[in-house]
């Protein structure tokens, strides 16, 4: 599971990698280019999860993995600021992440 808790298997990139599945690796950076008008080209699709030394090109830029390093917890559910502003920037698009951090909370 990723530090803001989205499950690494159920992610394309984390698939793409341990399949080495070049096919999919080009259909998700179409997909995520167009989704975050950015510019993922297919080799910046590699990713064993974020606690790995292989993830995907924007981990390097991720306020909740550097904040998860910063705070050595394993994931959100585990801090004491549960849930920040950061964070929500996730939460409000994945409300079934909010669930699963929260049941981990208890």
């Amino acid at each position: 599971m990723a530090y803001c808790g989205i499950p690494c298997g159920e992610c394309n990139a984390y698939k793409a990698t341990v399949n080495n599945d070049d096919a999919l690796r080009k259909q998700i950076s179409e997909e995520w280019s167009k989704m975050y008008g950015a510019d993922i080209k297919t080799g910046d699709v590699n990713c064993l999860g974020c606690k790995s030394d292989v993830n995907f090109s924007y981990c390097g830029m991720c306020r909740i993995r550097a904040c998860n390093i910063e705070r050595n917890t394993g994931n959100c559910s585990e801090c004491a600021l549960f849930s920040c502003d950061i964070l929500e920037e996730v939460l409000n698009h994945a409300p079934e992440v909010r669930e699963r951090l929260q049941q981990l909370r208890k």
